[in-house]
C-alpha cells in the first residue's frame, strides 16, 4: 500500500510501527472497535511527518483492511505482517533511539515529535 504519506516522508522523520489488535482496535465478536487514544495518536504523528507502518500477526492484508476501515490509510506508508524471525546483531531494546511503548502509556510527546 503506497500512499501520499510515502511521498511526503522525510528521511529525518521517525519511523513508527503500530500494531493492530489490542493497540489500534479491539474485537468484540465480529465487531471491530477503534481505540480512540491510539487512533488520535496515529493521526497526530502522521501530521507531524512520521513514517508510520501498520503491522499485525494477522498479516499485511488484514492490517490494511483495519487501517482502511478506520479511515487511517492516508496515515500509513505500508501495512505489513509481523515477522516470524528478526535477524539482527542487537535486540530491539539495544537499538539507539528505539522505544517500545505500550498503547495504554502513549502520550502526545512520544516519538514522532520533530
Amino acid at each position: 500500500m503506497t500512499t501520499p504519506r510515502a511521498a511526503q516522508a522525510s528521511t529525518a522523520a521517525p519511523i513508527i510501527y503500530v500494531d493492530i489488535d489490542d493497540t489500534l482496535v479491539r474485537h468484540v465478536g465480529a465487531k471491530m472497535i477503534p481505540i480512540p487514544k491510539t487512533v488520535a495518536w496515529v493521526r497526530t504523528q502522521a501530521d507531524k511527518g512520521a513514517q508510520l507502518y501498520a503491522w499485525s500477526q494477522g498479516g499485511g492484508d488484514y492490517a490494511a483492511r483495519c487501517v482502511q476501515t478506520l479511515g487511517l490509510d492516508d496515515c500509513f506508508v505500508a501495512c505489513l505482517p509481523k515477522p516470524s524471525y528478526a535477524v539482527d546483531d542487537r535486540l530491539p531494546t539495544q537499538w539507539p533511539g528505539c522505544q517500545w511503548i505500550h498503547p495504554m502509556n502513549l502520550k502526545p510527546t512520544d516519538q514522532g515529535q520533530q
